[in-house]
């Protein structure tokens, strides 16, 4: 069932997306060649702790860390190791605080280092597609309509877009409905209402969409090791369009990342 938030319960919302905002852009800048994602992994549970919240996605499900560290080929869920970060890598960062028991989630894709043109661009245009899905929001539009700007973008420049994990309503859980997917036909799927959160996080390859999960159940990885990117915000449906509850002091959304 999708839940509309009360203006009390919006305002929770709002106050952990920013931390979720503000945990991320610190996270960001500690990406470097040499750094490890282990060393992140323990800077965000610090960070979190300290104040007052929880890393949602530690023992979530079995989940191990406080947040997702995913690397080049890896599409989402990669689980902070050893491998220190190298020069031309591109890092996404996913981070979930909860706060007085809501969530707030979002993500970003960041360059370690000088990466090459093909990864600048496919990072540019992932973070494009998410606002572009962003920007359909309001009420009366549909859940179609988010996923047809974000597939009409990806497609037209010949990049594909992962089907298997998609966006998601959140609040007091981590995981609500809806399901947002982020292909779709403008006018199908579910009518947006004023109060309904949930997150807008394509995940976009320089290759083909085929992704597979390896043997610790977590981390997704394309098939043909291609490059892939991902953005996620948290958003809420307003009376008259939208607000991005997790929206960050160092972002720009009409510009590259």
């Amino acid at each position: 069932m999708v839940t509309i938030k009360s203006p009390s319960e919006i305002e929770s919302m709002r106050i952990v997306g920013r931390m979720a905002g503000e945990c991320l852009e610190t996270m960001m800048k500690l990406v470097k060649p040499g750094v490890t994602p282990l060393e992140i992994d323990k800077a965000c549970h610090d960070w979190t702790i300290a104040r007052g919240a929880v890393p949602a996605t530690l023992g979530y499900n079995g989940f191990p860390a406080s947040l997702c560290v995913s690397v080049n080929d890896v599409v989402c869920h990669g689980i902070p190791g050893d491998r220190p970060f190298k020069d031309g890598d591109i890092v996404n960062l996913d981070v979930t605080p909860k706060l007085n028991g809501w969530h707030g989630d979002t993500n970003a894709t960041v360059f370690c280092g000088k990466v090459k043109p093909e990864a600048k661009k496919l990072v540019d245009l992932t973070y494009r597609a998410m606002w572009d899905g962003i920007r359909q929001v309001k009420p009366g539009a549909t859940l179609g309509d988010i996923g047809y700007a974000i597939q009409k973008l990806a497609q037209a420049n010949a990049y594909s877009i992962v089907l298997e994990y998609c966006g998601h309503g959140i609040g007091r859980e981590f995981h609500e409905d809806p399901t947002v997917s982020h292909v779709g036909r403008p006018g199908q799927g579910l009518k947006l209402k004023a109060g309904m959160t949930f997150t807008i996080e394509p995940m976009i390859n320089l290759g083909q969409r085929f992704v597979y999960v390896e043997d610790d159940d977590w981390t997704v990885r394309t098939r043909d090791k291609s490059l892939s990117a991902q953005f996620e915000h948290t958003v809420l449906v307003t009376d008259t369009g939208y607000e991005v509850l997790t929206l960050r002091k160092d972002e720009n959304p009409e510009g590259p990342v």
